[in-house]
């Protein structure tokens, strides 16, 4: 048996080592955000041709109410000399994932057969790549998905973080994401300027982006109604709880819910979407409710917190949509462009009468990629 003395002594080396490891942790997360904390070369290349080297880089960020939080990314490098004055990067969000930590693109892949493909030719055009996984994909905590600000503040500071550790990269950069990554990219391209204002931010493209989640969710989200979302929509609207739960830790989820649907959340907690999806292919959303989603905090708490902006771009636009988009309905994003419009934004927007929500990556590519070399001559 340990003497009395011992143990004491052994408790206050213990309690002496946490304050020293809290008071650490603290001045870290006091460090300006964008400040890199770990880099490490990534497992693997991604299946991204190529790259000439691939990092994983964590880093500090700030959420969306101003506290301080960790993200991670990974830094694709084209091959040979950077030119002078730097390579331009080009910032990737990525589409959605899950909301646990292991379905952070760096741990378990880009998912998507066209991201690497995408990333392929950027580098081809001498860009550098750098591809967030978001606060809480990959790092300690909860990801709030859909938060925009959230999204908008790991993305541009993963480009301040990447410029950190390179010094071959240049402040010009240019942001695009697909899906949760295309509401991600215009809620960085508001967001860009004002807080980063020492980059030279040039401009966003957003494949798909997830507009009007907010308002499907509150119209189709009541006890009572037939099944019509597909079973990709169905995990969306699990993730979408999580996210406003996570970002706004006053809004009661449970409240909502019956107890089939905190099972299935709770399903939506440990699961990646294709799991997900498999899991949940034969719900039905209104089965998991037990109050209709525009009663209560539910609409004031998440509109401003998913809602894309449709003011306030001080630089060049794209949206690209497929048509036939089962996951993000073309007229969802449609209504967004008119309310664009209708606030004075100058959007350019190019509609793809035969793609869905995957093939319009590939069809829209040489159009990203034009729009990406006008911006970052």
């Amino acid at each position: 048996m340990t003497p009395p003395l011992r143990r004491g002594l052994s408790a206050l080396a213990a309690l002496a080592a946490l304050t020293t490891m809290a008071t650490a942790h603290s001045a870290a997360a006091d460090a300006p955000a964008g400040t890199v904390t770990d880099r490490s070369p990534a497992a693997s290349a991604f299946g991204v041709a190529g790259a000439a080297t691939v990092d994983r880089i964590t880093y500090w960020t700030r959420d969306s109410s101003d506290r301080p939080a960790l993200s991670s990314a990974l830094i694709f490098l084209p091959q040979g000399t950077p030119p002078p004055g730097g390579r331009a990067i080009v910032a990737w969000d990525h589409g959605t994932m899950g909301v646990a930590g292991k379905c952070a693109p760096s741990a378990m892949g880009l998912a998507d057969d066209h991201y690497p493909e995408l990333f392929s030719r950027w580098l081809a055009d001498g860009y550098a790549v750098v591809a967030t996984d978001y606060i809480g994909l990959g790092t300690p905590g909860p990801h709030a998905y859909l938060d925009g600000h959230a999204e908008a503040n790991a993305t541009v500071d993963s480009v301040r973080a990447a410029r950190a550790v390179e010094p071959g990269l240049s402040a010009r950069w240019a942001v695009v994401g697909h899906s949760q990554g295309g509401q991600a990219a215009m809620f960085t391209a508001i967001d860009a300027t004002r807080y980063a204002p020492e980059l030279d931010y040039r401009g966003g493209a957003a494949y798909a982006p997830g507009a009007s989640a907010v308002d499907l969710m509150t119209l189709l989200g009541r006890p009572g109604l037939p099944k019509v979302l597909p079973p990709d929509m169905n995990a969306y609207a699990a993730y979408a709880l999580l996210g406003l739960q996570a970002a706004r830790p006053d809004f009661d989820l449970d409240s909502y819910l019956t107890p089939f649907g905190r099972d299935i959340i709770e399903r939506a907690r440990q699961l990646c979407l294709d799991d997900l999806i498999a899991e949940s292919a034969d719900v039905n959303v209104s089965d998991m409710l037990a109050r209709p989603l525009d009663e209560g905090d539910f609409p004031a708490l998440a509109h401003p917190v998913m809602d894309i902006p449709t003011s306030g771009y001080d630089r060049p636009l794209l949206i690209a949509q497929g048509a036939v988009d089962a996951d993000v309905p073309a007229p969802m994003v449609w209504n967004l462009e008119a309310q664009l419009v209708g606030q004075g934004t100058r959007v350019e927007m190019r509609n793809y009468p035969g793609d869905d929500h995957e093939t319009l990556l590939a069809t829209a590519a040489p159009d990203v990629d034009g729009f990406l070399a006008q911006l970052l001559r």
